[in-house]
């Protein structure tokens, strides 16, 4: 064990006690004089909050030593292609002669699977991603990221894929691995919209079934297809198993039994969802492979003016009206009404108007999926059955300000509103779509009276999933504000550390 005395830490001229030591090294460049220190964060001689401060210290130095691993490993790959036979000349050539990979896994005690995949990221970081490796060394991102950014951009022209690293630089450090995937897929899907419909087209050909073996007696069945059509069952799915008895099950038994009855005692083979017939070819006036505009008249829009979003509804024709400015939803439903006592299932789609129009082929986002082709948006958006609502954003942050008035009670347009302005859960790392979540007031609800208490309106609602509502609600020491104007949400610890959340951008 490294003994760190007072003249150690003296000679940084930094804090003393460990607490403050921790609070300094969670935000101090990593290196050689830093990392010096780090045997001072005792867990035992650590606060509770020194100990969340010394969790991300301990996570920047663990970025600045993979950094510097990727260069090693990248020198490494480097050496054993300089002594490659002069005739080697492609890839598959290559691996048949380079070793290399075979006394990384020795040496770190790896498969030779994962030895090529450290070795095949860092040559990639080294080479072609310098300005992300630079933020790992620094401890700005998780290697993780950095990682992400390398799969994501492999289907990308080097040039290309500088682009899309430009583009997230100064977003990645605020972002968590998951947020930094479904970013680089949008920003992807922005820089090359052409190639990433050809990927889209070729990875539907390899369409297929699943089904894998488990423990007890149980298996996994599913499918890999379209997201849009994923989409559609699983809202397919959740509509069913609404309209089942709970007679003891949980909301998770009660969905795989609606899926059960959905494929085995399904009563009507010849209706068909989301644009697509049972067959699994597009209906008529669905756009071509390419993603091009339909062939059958679009509905009027005269007098839009903007991006917009419409959203599915469960019936009626399409409908049409003026828009001003906002990205619409729009969301095919079921071809009929619900048979057989099921529920019509809505599939969301979120998309400007530009997009629609074909004037441009910026991505999409698909509710309980992320970001998709222009060219799955308007498959979508003029499937037969699809119903448009505007959305009105805020221009200069993307956050939604306004839906369209419907028939609706407040009450449900107010909960519509939130839902779609949060999409997801308001904790900062959680994911669970909006509509799966309760809607909780930030300032608490006065039921004595009900003047002195928090308002039930869209700037004193947020989405909570059910864990961190419980924890907002129950659990001592963590307390929510909310900014009405920009809508962030800071959630504050019972350590004393803030975290925020930003509301969902739909400009991006």
């Amino acid at each position: 064990m490294i003994d760190v005395t007072e003249e150690t830490t003296s000679e940084l001229n930094g804090p003393g006690t460990p607490d403050e030591w921790a609070a300094y090294l969670a935000t101090a460049a990593p290196g050689p004089e830093t990392a010096a220190v780090l045997p001072v964060l005792d867990a035992e001689k650590l606060s509770r909050t020194g100990r969340i401060d010394a969790l991300k210290a301990l996570e920047r130095h663990t970025g600045w030593i993979q950094a510097h691993q990727a260069q090693i490993l990248a020198a490494l790959e480097a050496d054993a292609e300089a002594e490659l036979p002069a005739a080697v000349r492609d890839r598959d050539a290559e691996a048949a002669w380079n070793f290399t990979c075979e006394e990384v896994a020795c040496a770190l005690k790896l498969s030779g699977t994962t030895a090529a995949k450290r070795l095949e990221v860092a040559r990639e970081l080294d080479r072609h991603y310098p300005t992300t490796l630079g933020m790992l060394e620094r401890g700005e991102i998780c290697y993780m990221q950095a990682v992400a950014v390398t799969e994501a951009c492999a289907v990308l022209d080097p040039e290309v894929a500088g682009q899309v690293e430009a583009a997230l630089v100064e977003k990645m450090p605020g972002m968590a691995t998951g947020q930094t995937r479904r970013a680089l897929a949008r920003e992807i899907l922005r820089a090359d919209p052409h190639g990433a419909e050809q990927r889209h087209q070729a990875r539907k050909r390899e369409r297929q079934m699943v089904h894998y073996p488990k423990d007890d007696g149980m298996a996994l069945w599913g499918a890999t297809l379209p997201a849009e059509q994923a989409a559609a069952m699983n809202a397919a799915v959740d509509a069913h198993a609404a309209t089942l008895p709970d007679e003891g099950r949980t909301l998770e038994q009660k969905r795989v039994d609606a899926l059960v009855d959905l494929v085995l005692n399904r009563t009507d083979p010849g209706v068909a969802t989301s644009g697509v017939r049972a067959s699994g070819e597009p209906v008529l006036g669905e756009p071509t492979p390419s993603g091009s505009a339909p062939s059958r008249p679009a509905p009027d829009r005269s007098g839009l003016g903007g991006p917009i979003t419409s959203g599915p509804i469960t019936s009626g024709p399409i409908t049409s009206g003026p828009i001003t400015s906002g990205p619409t939803t729009s969301g095919p439903i079921t071809s009929g009404p619900p048979t057989g006592g099921r529920s019509a299932a809505v599939v969301q789609v979120t998309v400007p108007l530009d997009v629609l129009m074909g004037d441009s082929d910026d991505p999409a986002q698909l509710k309980g999926y992320g970001p998709i082709t222009a060219g799955q948006a308007r498959r979508i958006a003029f499937a037969k059955g699809t119903v448009w609502h505007r959305l009105i954003i805020e221009p200069k942050t993307g956050m939604l300000i306004k839906t369209d008035p419907t028939t609706y009670k407040p009450t449900a347009e107010t909960e519509r509103h939130v839902i779609a302005r949060d999409a997801y859960c308001t904790f900062p790392t959680c994911r669970m779509p909006a509509h799966r979540c309760d809607l909780d007031h930030v300032e608490p609800f006065n039921h004595h009276d009900r003047a002195a208490g928090g308002q039930t309106v869209p700037e004193n609602l947020g989405a909570l999933c059910r864990r961190h509502h419980r924890m907002k609600t129950h659990h001592p020491g963590w307390a929510v504000k909310r900014d009405s104007r920009t809508g962030t949400t800071t959630w504050t610890a019972p350590t004393g550390h803030r975290y925020t959340n930003r509301p969902h951008d739909y400009r991006r």
